[in-house]
């Protein structure tokens, strides 16, 4: 066998339509001809395929390998090794590298090898299957010894050396994927912005909303796709002599000179704007968006540290505040890490001291405009802030974990207000909708505290409305799919929350259990304004009424936000134009008015 690296060897699996033994065309032969030996095994370490080279090198028979113990190939000492050391590292790491062991070949002489192996998780109804490289490991060393002899070559050649090391500087600086400077790149350009005059220098920190989600639902190389794309669009965004850094996975930093802090806001909001514009990876639309965090030095402290450090803290503060949005940091202002440590606790305190109040939000038929259901919305009586909208401690519930003793209180004070109306003769029957993080629906005794509370209260199960978010459904299809079915054979009602913000896509709506699908305020906001939105809602609804679910519009506000809503045959709708969320007396008193 030709020795070198393991070559990027294409499994039949990969070969697109392909199927495991039924590789096509320049797939196998790829896999027949690799420099190499190649073989795959099921999980139990039986042989399933093995290439010519490896029948070549060996002198073992395709059929007779077939269907064996690949560890069948090794001597006792090596079979040993390979069971008690190799095996277990592939179930527990996913691959073991060059482990030094001799082959049986067919004459049963042993030949020297290093072998390499790779386990692949079952995926789109493939089963997972290990992939075994085998290289002779004489012949790999000659080409060590020949690799090692050509850089001896390289490195007499004084201008060779040179343009390594030159390149072995650039790429210590730089990130391999965006090719932007990496983290000591930044602090190299960042070091020299402040070295020079006494102009301001201001710093924004960004950090894409929601990549996980990309990552997770559509896989590694598609959220490598979105990153080079953002990557470009910042470098083309600023002016000539600023700097745009990737500083960790999905956080990147833009460096420039600023004269003061409205400039430093101003340049955020432009890129904000450049990186809403929809990108398409693998046939699906996304439409990323950024916290971002602006600080600009003070004559006082231009430390690289402290600059970056305050814009920092400000990005926290913007996802924070709901995401998709800028803050500028305030030299006047405390540390907002303290004061969301200060916060959490007394969250904590809050929820325990029963501080939470719920209001409702009345839900609209429009064939006939009757008031057919609420949705429970969360507010927090703090006892020197006062009253406290969501925006101003939900995501800290969610980072900190604390929404689940938070959403569980919810629901149990949803429950029993739907229960008191639907015993009230005076009161219309109504559902009651309420939202679960995304904590809560991969909380394994979420349909155990969902029943208790509808038994506890006594509450018709039809009544009660569950709604969950496109991000809590991609974040793990399978377990929300599971949970919502569970939910779903109680007879609650499901909704999809936010519709239209995230990346779920036709075959994920038909997949879950659900019985209504909730447009975005955001897209709902721009009819009669903004053509692109109206496309967006029109499409929305239609796609509900094609699965056979109810399209509910969020935030109505207006008059003619309303006719479009009609005119586009949207089922329901709420918000400002008929009331506020009201607590419960004062709702009452709305239904009554009406």
């Amino acid at each position: 066998m030709t020795a070198g690296e393991a070559p990027a060897v294409a499994s039949p699996r990969d070969a697109p339509g392909g199927t495991p033994g039924d590789a096509a065309g320049p797939f196998e032969e790829l896999f027949e001809d690799a420099p190499c030996g190649y073989l795959t095994t099921d999980d139990d370490g039986r042989v399933t395929r093995v290439n010519a080279t490896f029948l070549a090198w060996s002198g073992h028979r395709r059929e007779d390998l077939l269907g064996s113990a690949f560890s069948r190939l090794l001597p006792v000492g090596d079979r040993i090794l390979w069971s008690t050391h190799s095996a277990p590292q592939l179930g527990t790491t996913g691959g073991v590298s060059e482990v030094v062991a001799e082959v049986v070949a067919a004459d049963r002489t042993r030949r020297p090898a290093l072998i390499t192996a790779t386990r692949v998780p079952a995926r789109d109804g493939a089963a997972a299957e290990v992939r075994i490289i085998v290289f002779s490991a004489p012949e790999r060393r000659a080409h060590e010894r020949e690799l090692v002899a050509a850089l001896q070559r390289v490195e007499d050649s004084e201008n060779r050396r040179a343009a390594a090391e030159a390149d072995a500087h650039r790429r210590a600086l730089e990130d391999p994927l965006t090719g932007l400077p990496n983290r000591a790149g930044l602090s190299a350009h960042l070091g020299s912005a402040l070295a020079g005059p006494a102009a301001s220098v201001c710093v924004l920190v960004l950090d894409l909303d929601h990549f996980t989600v990309v990552n997770e639902s559509l896989g590694t190389a598609a959220g490598d796709e979105l990153l080079v794309t953002v990557a470009g669009r910042l470098s083309a965004a600023v002016r000539e002599g600023a700097t745009v850094a990737r500083l960790s996975a999905d956080e990147f930093v833009v460096v420039d000179r600023c004269e003061d802090v409205e400039r430093a806001r101003s340049l955020a909001g432009r890129l904000l704007e450049v990186l809403t514009v929809p990108v398409v990876i693998q046939g699906l639309e996304i439409v990323a968006s950024a916290s971002i965090g602006a600080a600009v030095t003070v004559p006082e402290d231009r430390s690289a540290d402290r600059v970056l450090h305050d814009a920092g803290v400000a990005m926290h503060r913007a996802k924070a505040r709901g995401r998709n949005r800028v803050e500028v940091h305030d030299a006047q202002r405390g540390d907002a890490v303290v004061d969301r440590l200060r916060l959490l606790g007394e969250l904590r305190r809050g929820i325990a001291a029963g501080e939470l109040r719920l209001h409702y939000q009345p839900r609209v038929r429009l064939h006939d405009e009757r008031t057919t259901g609420v949705e429970a919305l969360v507010r927090w009586q703090h006892p020197v802030r006062g009253l406290l909208p969501p925006s101003e401690f939900i995501d800290l519930a969610e980072e900190s974990g604390l929404v689940r003793e938070l959403g569980a209180q919810v629901l149990d004070t949803a429950v029993q207000q739907a229960a008191r109306w639907a015993r009230d003769p005076q009161h219309a029957t109504v559902e009651v909708a309420v939202n679960l993080s995304t904590r809560q629906l991969a909380d394994p005794g979420l349909v155990d505290a969902v029943t208790a509370a509808l038994t506890r209260h006594g509450l018709d199960p039809h009544l009660l409305v569950l709604e969950v978010t496109e991000t809590a459904l991609m974040t793990d299809p399978e377990a929300a799919e599971a949970a919502l079915v569970a939910l779903k054979g109680l007879g609650i009602g499901i909704a999809v929350d936010d519709f239209g913000t995230g990346y779920a896509s036709l075959t994920y709506l038909q997949r879950f259990p659900v019985d209504e699908l909730k447009i975005d305020r955001s897209f709902v906001s721009g009819l009669g304004v903004n053509d692109g939105d109206a496309a967006i809602v029109r499409t929305c609804v239609q796609l509900a009424h094609a699965v056979g679910i109810r399209a509910v519009a969020e935030g109505v506000e207006t008059r003619e936000q309303l006719d479009a809503l009609v005119e586009m045959g949207c089922d329901f709708v709420q918000g400002y134009f008929f009331s506020r969320p009201l607590q419960p007396d004062a709702l009452q008193e709305w239904a009554r008015s009406r």
